[in-house]
């Protein structure tokens, strides 16, 4: 009935207007009685009772009341002192004890409300007996067996409320909670696809399109004295742009490279090596060991997009003229192999990824064997060539590159 108080629920509501109930009936006893007995005082009985009813009807009504626990106990007080002028009129008003024990326990302070449900207790237990003229212990049981019940009921309702706050703290913590990890899972996976399509472009729209002004720029360079080579490096560069197109094509439905379509990794990468010895002064070979088995779309996707990635990076900085691809089955892993007599380079003094100049290839490359649960290393020393190395196991961890997923 106050801010302090608990917020009402409709279970809590049906509760105070059976309490409200209560007190008005047993008053409404009261008086009836009065008038039926016609004991002395009846007319005082009736007349208390009607002030005591309006008196406590005025409680629910005041805002005061129920905002402020001082106005409460003000109220509290009124309610008590009409109830004790009663109780001295008639005994029936010792039933009243019991609904004023909740009212005290419920608007009183924590400490306050026993210490005022005791004293109204030994009053209830007091006036009864000077109507009887006699005191017995019998006449205290009623008084304080209805005393130890509501405060029993009052304490553990109030446990009960603290506890249902507490879980209901604990809910929006948790709610708030799956909204953070919602957010922070969305975050990261808008940066893992991201990070994805960063290497998937690189992998492919990026290397075709260097290959394409690679072609131009030689044809260009032979037009004017061989245009017969010139018009040959054009239609290298017309079909590596409808390669390229078919890779985008694919890309954006998120399906098998079209390298891969109808054929095994290693005709996929035999396929490469000849594509890019017709295209560029590089003769590219392939060599395949061991007994090959069957992979996953994963595994050879992968590696694909590590050869495409290193021959381009052979290209278009190695200066080789000559490179070996090779694809060993190992057993239970599977090695990709690529070397070439270029200029090599120091692996440490490599620049970050920079989205103007490039870079981002040998980052590429092992996130992709790492995403398998693999490894990518790289041998190189300027003026020796370069010799790069990825393996994966067949068997690849639970959590892979999204691009193996679905």
């Amino acid at each position: 009935m106050n801010s302090a108080a608990p917020t009402l629920t409709p279970t809590t509501r049906a509760l105070s207007w059976c309490l409200h109930l209560l007190v008005i009936g047993l008053l409404a006893l009261a008086a009836v009685r009065a008038a039926a007995d016609e004991p002395p005082h009846a007319r005082w009985i009736i007349a208390v009772s009607a002030a005591c009813g309006l008196v406590y009807a005025a409680g629910p009504v005041l805002p005061g009341v129920r905002r402020s626990r001082r106005a409460a106990a003000l109220w509290l007080a009124a309610v008590g002192a009409c109830w004790l002028t009663l109780l001295a009129l008639t005994p029936d008003a010792v039933w009243l004890a019991f609904p004023l024990y909740f009212l005290q326990l419920h608007l009183l302070p924590r400490r306050a409300g026993p210490t005022a449900v005791f004293t109204t207790a030994a009053a209830a237990v007091a006036g009864f007996a000077a109507h009887q003229h006699s005191f017995s212990p019998a006449m205290a049981i009623g008084p304080a067996l209805g005393a130890a019940v509501a405060v029993a009921v009052v304490r553990g309702y109030q446990a009960l409320y603290r506890e249902s706050e507490h879980r209901r703290r604990l809910i929006e913590e948790l709610t708030a909670a799956r909204a953070d990890l919602a957010a922070a899972q969305h975050s990261a996976g808008v940066l893992a696809e991201r990070d994805r399509l960063a290497h998937e472009i690189h992998d492919t729209l990026a290397q075709g399109l260097s290959s394409i002004q690679l072609l131009l720029r030689a044809a260009e360079r032979a037009l004017p004295q061989a245009p017969q080579n010139a018009a040959r490096h054009v239609g290298q560069a017309r079909q590596a742009a409808v390669d390229n197109l078919a890779e985008v094509r694919r890309f954006v439905a998120a399906l098998t490279p079209p390298a891969l379509e109808g054929t095994t990794l290693a005709g996929a990468l035999e396929r490469l090596c000849a594509t890019t010895s017709a295209r560029h002064r590089l003769t590219a070979r392939f060599r395949l060991t061991g007994d090959a088995v069957p992979l996953a779309t994963a595994h050879e996707v992968a590696l694909l997009r590590i050869a495409q990635s290193a021959l381009a990076n052979t290209v278009r900085h190695a200066g080789a003229t000559s490179a070996e691809v090779t694809l060993d089955y190992l057993g239970d892993r599977v090695a990709l192999g690529i070397v070439d007599d270029g200029h090599g380079f120091d692996p440490d003094g490599l620049p970050a990824p920079d989205p103007e100049t490039g870079g981002f290839g040998l980052a590429a490359m092992r996130a992709r064997a790492q995403a398998l649960g693999g490894t990518l290393t790289i041998e190189s020393t300027p003026g020796h060539g370069t010799a790069l190395a990825a393996e994966v196991p067949l068997t690849p961890p639970s959590d892979t590159d999204p691009e193996a997923r679905p």
